[in-house]
């Protein structure tokens, strides 16, 4: 090494190259890579995968979808100088519609007609978390949205799962 910075990691065990050139890291692009390495080196059997699929297609088989009617991000006028803007979202299925507030914070929302609902945050492979719509309707959950995420709500003998959305 000769002192110039894209020789090889320095002290924090970065190389030199990412640290001086003022390039974000891109968790993404470092997911995807992992992926691809571990679809090659330790690939999901395909009697497995096809089990999988098959699981999740039957799993909310009478689920109704609920649209996205409205998105802050796309339906929503900018305001000047605001930093941090909830994302506003609203889903509807047939009677129900779901209004949701996305911040950095979690999320909270409304059922309406106002009933009680048991709601599944989904988010991908991992477990989603659960949470509970009061007599009017009212949830929230104290849980950042990361990635893709939809919800899946149980309203007495019916089920409206939502659109996948990024969060």
């Amino acid at each position: 090494m000769n002192g110039d910075p894209g020789d090889g990691p320095d002290a924090d065990g970065l190389s030199g190259e990412e640290d001086w050139t003022g390039e974000e890291f891109d968790a993404g692009l470092l997911e995807e890579e992992l992926r691809q390495a571990a679809a090659v080196l330790d690939p999901v059997p395909a009697e497995l995968q096809q089990l999988a699929v098959d699981a999740y297609a039957l799993h909310d088989l009478d689920a109704r979808v609920a649209e996205l009617t409205f998105d802050s991000l796309v339906d929503a006028l900018p305001v000047r100088g605001v930093t941090a803007v909830p994302r506003m979202l609203t889903f509807r299925a047939g009677e129900v519609t779901v209004d949701v507030e996305v911040t950095a914070r979690g999320l909270m929302g409304q059922v309406l007609p106002p009933q009680p609902a048991r709601i599944e945050v989904l988010g991908g492979p991992r477990p989603g978390s659960l949470l509970t719509a009061d007599d009017l309707g009212r949830f929230t959950g104290d849980v950042p949205l990361s990635g893709p995420f939809a919800l899946r709500l149980r309203t007495g003998e019916d089920v409206v799962v939502t659109e996948w959305l990024r969060a």
